[in-house]
């Protein structure tokens, strides 16, 4: 698909647009640069512009833009802050981007029940800003302030999922619009249910294509009475992976556990101005009491010094600690400055713990063996790591190498047992390995997007293919 090639409007569409125009003025856009803006996400995979952009503020605005343009068949791709990174909110068939941005209300904190509900444009920082002085937080941070929406439907976890799981895990409810302009709440409030079928999970991860999320129910944690960052170094890749496996099977409640390769933190270093080895290193971070703490950090750096492993390096005040994971989420950006004028290709991929080591060992050298700079971060507590591919994307032979990389990885983490995406997403960028992970199983995926949305206007062309569009 060439995502840029230029495609005519069907004229069909127009009276939709036009009323459309009519009903939300300022707040509709068919400007060029608004549409490229919404027709783009964070990722390397090519742009493809929507028609047009409606910048919805309520569930029932939403309900109307898709009720025209299911009357119209206008595909509708839903828009929350565009840090997608498989090619989600591209409009690959054209049609109306639904921003939800505006929708930005904090409905209700029930601090009692440690939940909230909030409306799919609210951010993470935005949400545990306002969280704060109640001495509670949500857990699940991707990296980038996105939208709690955009995060649902993305099913995303983060750096925290190897203690509070992912989006998954908590989000209690949802309220969505369906492909016909219907508006169903998928559960309540309760902490379980045996009350039909569990609609919660099947629109988290959905990306869009079964329906726009406008409201989220989230399980809230308390704020940790202690909390200590660390940095250790390794003289081995494996060693440091063999630390986060038998940290894991020791039951040891960490709470982050990063691992960075040596070309990570040559690129960190650079970019975040620190001073770390260049080294295979492992972030962590431990949460709870004074004293659960220290024990944790202190079974921990056993296991570490055990497996080659420095000492810690600590960061426990709250400005050290914010430094070190922000440099740790601007790990991408500092992969692309490895190599000037490049942007990065990020994929992500998980396994087994048990099958952690083999996995990265053997990802590794296949890099080594590429003229490809491509570092290795990862959320590797729960087995999902990145490699960021640093490309030109002008250069043709960049693009395939990274396309022959990224299949290797995903090749070999499905032939042990994992997945072809962790966190990041399907999208149209790992649509083509669904086939190959799920088997028959994609077929019952196609049916459930075919009731769901018969006429495919759902961000068409992401996550299954209905009909080879």
């Amino acid at each position: 698909m060439d995502a840029q090639a230029p495609r005519p409007t069907p004229s069909a569409w127009e009276p939709a647009l036009a009323r459309l125009a009519g009903r939300f003025g300022e707040r509709f856009s068919r400007v060029t640069a608004v549409r490229r803006h919404h027709g783009k996400d964070a990722s390397y995979h090519p742009s493809a512009d929507p028609d047009a952009v409606v910048f919805a503020r309520t569930t029932a605005e939403v309900a109307e833009v898709v009720g025209l343009c299911a009357a119209h068949r206008i595909p509708v791709i839903p828009f929350g802050t565009g840090t997608s990174l498989e090619g989600h909110v591209a409009a690959v068939h054209g049609g109306v981007s639904i921003d939800v941005s505006g929708l930005d209300r904090i409905v209700e904190v029930n601090a009692e029940d440690l939940d909230c509900t909030v409306e799919a444009g609210v951010t993470r920082k935005q949400l545990n800003n306002h969280l704060r002085d109640r001495g509670l937080f949500f857990p699940i941070d991707p990296g980038a302030d996105a939208s709690l929406g955009g995060m649902a439907a993305t099913r995303a976890s983060g750096t925290n999922a190897v203690r509070y799981g992912t989006m998954r895990e908590n989000v209690l409810a949802l309220t969505v619009v369906l492909a016909d302009g219907r508006v169903i709440r998928t559960g309540r409030r309760a902490r379980k249910s045996a009350a039909g079928y569990d609609l919660t999970r099947l629109f988290v991860g959905s990306e869009g294509t079964l329906g726009v999320i406008t409201e989220v129910t989230l399980r809230l944690y308390g704020i940790p009475e202690a909390m200590s960052s660390a940095v250790c170094s390794f003289a081995t890749i494996k060693g440091a992976v063999d630390s986060v496996i038998a940290t894991i099977q020791s039951g040891i409640p960490v709470a982050r556990i990063e691992l960075l390769d040596e070309v990570q933190m040559d690129a960190v270093n650079r970019y975040s101005k620190l001073s770390y080895p260049v080294a295979p290193t492992l972030f962590l971070e431990f949460h709870g009491s004074e004293a659960s703490v220290q024990e944790q950090a202190a079974q921990v750096q056993a296991i570490a010094q055990d497996h080659g492993g420095g000492g810690f390096q600590w960061a426990t005040r709250a400005e050290e600690r914010n430094k070190l994971w922000q440099a740790r989420h601007d790990s991408a950006y500092a992969a692309a400055a490895l190599k000037p004028g490049s942007g990065f290709w990020a994929t992500d991929v998980c396994v087994p713990i048990s099958r952690l080591a083999d996995c990265i060992v053997e990802t590794k050298k296949d890099l080594e063996d590429s003229f490809l700079p491509a570092p290795i971060v990862g959320h590797v507590g729960d087995g999902n790591f990145h490699v960021a591919f640093v490309v030109d994307p002008t250069k043709p032979e960049d693009i395939a190498e990274a396309t022959r990389l990224n299949e290797r990885i995903v090749a070999r983490a499905l032939a042990m047992g994992g997945t072809c995406t962790g966190e990041h997403g399907v999208g149209y960028g790992k649509i083509d390995f669904l086939e190959a992970e799920h088997g028959p199983a994609l077929a019952v995926m196609r049916t459930l997007k075919q009731a769901l949305d018969p006429a495919n206007i759902m961000n068409p062309g992401k996550v299954v293919r209905i009909n080879g569009a």
